[in-house]
């Protein structure tokens, strides 16, 4: 990866100052040891009228891809072997690169110069030139990024292949940045790319966690409340985290109405009177997906179970919540779509976790309507949300693979109560709730559905309402707590080990 930096001067104003203002000699080249490689800095050319600062960071994929790892032997998500290895990393500016600018020109991006604190206060004419940058959205958001914020833009896309025009171009544009009139100082044309260029590449290569809304507002201070791309920036950059994105969007517009009313940020944020009782601020309803959760976990806990598969994870919120209680001491989060569990496992923070909590968990890739000899043994089993998304005819297929050859002691299962659908306003008559759900039963069908699978593999069944018990209409989740009968039965057994001869001699 690499960037340029140069500026003009004059002898009274040399434009070798910008070596103060970074905070790195012209006449030495420096190396720096960043998270992900080694960054360099050296000095092009260097003279009262012209002076290029240049940055280059190389990339260590196998470093990368061990950082990016975590400790995968334990639960790592899946990802495609060769992608982590062979990639545009170590030569497209990226999120690796706004990283390297912050390390190495930390004090340069905050607007400080001890030795020249006056020129760092003053407008610089500037030219910022990358030759390889990920522009997802093309030339014209390049511009549209780059444009209200004073610059002069220059994006021309880089062809696939010169020898091939016929292909056309990439996503990438070789970028060049101008203000010859010295609209902006240095720190805030670096404060520009330290966000834009993982905004532009759409990617971050490192975990954003809560403390990157307060790096956003910081770098984006005096402009990004007024951007015209403000919402893309903020959920590009929060790498699309809708919370983060909401809370900065929402500190954002306090700062907007401040700059507007002439007014402390702090005096609008805590606008409460200084005299009379404080009231208490209006209780916000609580989710259906959270009370389901809380649901699942007294449910849970009532069993005394250890050891807890998440079948049908998704996201990896439940894992999430049982990570917290020490009562579990092995969560196994099973999901067919390798997205899912990517996103699981960021959620989880896996890379981050110590040894001792990463022991408990682990995310697998599996298909529920196959057998799979890794989910035997365990205490209990959660199904929420699952069956609805699975076609009829392939429900006996899932209900031997988790009832008959996983047989964990307790299964618990939610899905939606159809007749609730009725309540939501914003649902059209005859309408699911997903996209995705093939089904949606009714309390009978699900009862009837519930007892025959309990029935057919030697379990009892329990019913357990989710949310408020509608007198009409019943609970909008209906909860079934299946828990395995200390004798199977000659016939669930006889059937079970016919099922295991069959698959032994097909293998």
């Amino acid at each position: 990866m690499f960037l340029t930096i140069t500026t003009t001067g004059t002898p009274e104003s040399p434009a070798t100052d910008l070596g103060f203002l970074l905070h790195k000699h012209p006449g030495k080249a420096q190396a720096f040891s960043t998270s992900y490689g080694q960054a360099h800095v050296f000095y092009p050319e260097a003279t009262d009228a012209r002076c290029t600062a240049a940055l280059l960071l190389e990339v260590d994929p196998v470093a990368l891809v061990r950082r990016g790892k975590g400790r995968g032997g334990r639960g790592g998500a899946p990802d495609a072997a060769l992608a982590q290895y062979v990639n545009d990393r170590p030569y497209a500016a990226s999120s690796l690169l706004a990283v390297a600018l912050s390390a190495v020109f930390s004090s340069a991006l905050r607007g400080v110069c001890k030795a020249l604190p006056e020129r760092a206060e003053q407008p610089l004419p500037l030219r910022v030139e990358v030759p390889a940058l990920p522009a997802r959205g093309g030339p014209d958001l390049v511009r549209a990024l780059f444009e209200p914020l004073g610059w002069t833009v220059t994006a021309e896309p880089v062809p696939l292949d010169e020898r091939f025009p016929e292909w056309g171009d990439s996503r990438y544009v070789r970028l060049v940045l101008d203000v010859p009139d010295g609209r902006l100082t240095l720190g805030e044309a670096l404060r520009h790319l330290y966000v834009l260029l993982p905004v532009l590449d759409d990617a971050k290569h490192y975990w954003v966690s809560a403390d990157e809304v307060d790096k956003l507002l910081r770098a984006g201070e005096g402009w990004l409340a007024d951007h015209p791309e403000q919402k893309l920036i903020t959920s590009r950059y929060l790498a699309r985290r809708w919370s983060l994105t909401r809370e900065a969007m929402e500190r954002l517009e306090l700062v907007r109405l401040a700059d507007a009313d002439d007014t402390a940020v702090e005096d609008i944020d805590n606008a409460v009177a200084d005299d009379g009782p404080e009231e208490e601020p209006d209780s916000k309803p609580v989710s259906l997906a959270v009370q389901r959760r809380e649901a699942i976990l007294a449910a849970l806990g009532a069993t005394g179970a250890a050891r807890v598969l998440d079948l049908g994870c998704g996201q990896g919120q439940l894992v999430q919540a049982l990570l917290k209680d020490t009562r579990y001491t092995e969560i196994v989060g099973v999901d067919v779509s390798m997205r899912a569990l990517t996103v699981a496992a960021r959620r989880l923070k896996l890379e981050r976790m110590g040894e001792r909590q990463a022991d408990r968990v682990s995310l697998l890739q599996g298909s529920l309507a196959y057998t799979d000899k890794r989910l035997k043994g365990y205490d209990a089993a959660v199904l929420s949300e699952v069956v609805e998304h699975v076609d009829p005819e392939r429900l006996p297929a899932l209900e031997y693979a988790v009832f008959g050859s996983a047989r964990p002691r307790t299964v618990l299962v939610t899905t939606p109560n159809v007749e609730y659908n009725v309540r939501w306003e914003t649902l059209p008559a005859g309408h699911v709730r997903h996209g995705d759900h093939r089904f949606e039963w009714n309390r009978a069908e699900f009862r009837a559905w519930a007892e025959g699978v309990a029935h057919q593999h030697a379990y009892t069944v329990a019913f357990v309402p989710v949310g408020p018990d509608d007198p009409e209409v019943g609970p909008p989740t209906q909860m079934a707590v299946f828990t395995q009968t200390t004798q199977t039965t000659k016939t669930t057994q006889t059937t079970t080990n016919d099922r295991n001869n069959k698959e032994a001699k097909a293998a």
